[in-house]
């Protein structure tokens, strides 16, 4: 069952929605965003390739029309005990898409996708921060709590390399050092550990002015007081912030919903805005361009992004 035959109808850009689909390890309702999902099939034992000493959640290599792919056991990943399972249910797997990597969850069952408003996610509280959570928020939906399962940090706890962004931050040329260290620049998202290394590699290639916000309701916020003290002194958005780097999947007000707003509501239609997000897809680089933003880019590419901001700062 393809994931885009399970939701043919596609939410309008920017109205701050997404599609979860709701699936079960034991008795416990998980969810994750649909378009990470590229489709749903049958889990058969006999289709995979064991991996010799790898940890016990990686179950070994699918055979996935001609291609092998990881395939994650995700309720032993969470230690996630078997609960209430009937013994009868036959398993399936989530064959998932983000970061230009395609992975397979191994699940107990699914059982339907729902369409909710990141104001209604409620985040992980920050104090669990440092014990790694492997969740982004969760949501309350027909009286059931779904925990929303954060993939991108799964996969970088089996498969460590693909989840290294860093890289080496170019070192700059003496004209763009001092044409960076001028650049003010924002971002938005709501990894600690993904928001820190974009930073970090910002600053490390010459943009020393980064201020950074853990969700788009936070940044929209901090720059409709700009354009607030725009109107009472007189400045002009330049000489307060030259571009927006933004992710898509933030709870409480997404990325797209931040650049439509930044666009239309609050006025400020010549701040380049870039989305670099895990989810870039054909259909999510429609919506970015349909919200008016100026470039995208998948999170794997960092080095990429420093590339993207000197072309519309570095003069």
């Amino acid at each position: 069952m393809a994931a885009t035959e399970k939701h043919e109808i596609l939410l309008e850009s920017g109205t701050n929605e997404v599609e979860i689909i709701e699936f079960y390890l034991g008795s416990q309702s998980f969810g994750i965003n649909v378009h990470k999902l590229r489709e749903i099939v049958p889990y058969d034992p006999d289709a995979v390739t064991r991996v010799p000493e790898s940890i016990p959640s990686m179950i070994g290599m699918l055979l996935l029309r001609g291609q092998t792919v990881p395939l994650i056991d995700l309720r032993e990943h969470l230690r996630k005990r078997q609960g209430e399972l009937d013994p009868d249910t036959r398993k399936v797997v989530l064959v998932c898409e983000f970061n230009r990597e395609v992975n397979c969850f191994l699940v107990d069952g699914v059982n339907m996708i729902h369409r909710v408003s990141w104001k209604d996610m409620r985040p992980m509280d920050e104090f669990f921060t440092p014990y790694r959570p492997r969740f982004t928020g969760s949501i309350e939906v027909e009286g059931r709590e779904i925990m929303i399962v954060d993939l991108e940090h799964v996969i970088s706890e089996i498969f460590p390399e693909q989840a290294d962004m860093m890289g080496q931050a170019e070192v700059p040329d003496d004209f763009k050092r001092d044409s960076r260290q001028d650049v003010k620049l924002m971002v938005a998202e709501d990894s600690n550990i993904i928001r820190n290394q974009i930073v970090t590699i910002l600053q490390n290639s010459g943009y020393k002015q980064v201020t950074s916000f853990v969700n788009g309701e936070e940044c929209y916020n901090a720059l409709l007081a700009l354009r607030d003290e725009m109107r009472n002194t007189g400045v002009d958005l330049s000489d307060r912030l030259n571009l927006l780097v933004s992710d898509i999947e933030m709870p409480s007000m997404d990325g797209l919903t931040l650049c439509r707003k930044v666009k239309t509501e609050l006025g400020m239609k010549n701040l380049p805005v870039i989305m670099f997000s895990s989810l870039i897809n054909e259909q999510l680089a429609y919506k970015c361009k349909e919200v008016g933003a100026d470039s995208h880019i998948s999170k794997p590419q960092i080095n990429e992004l420093v590339k993207l901001v000197d072309g519309f700062c570095i003069k």
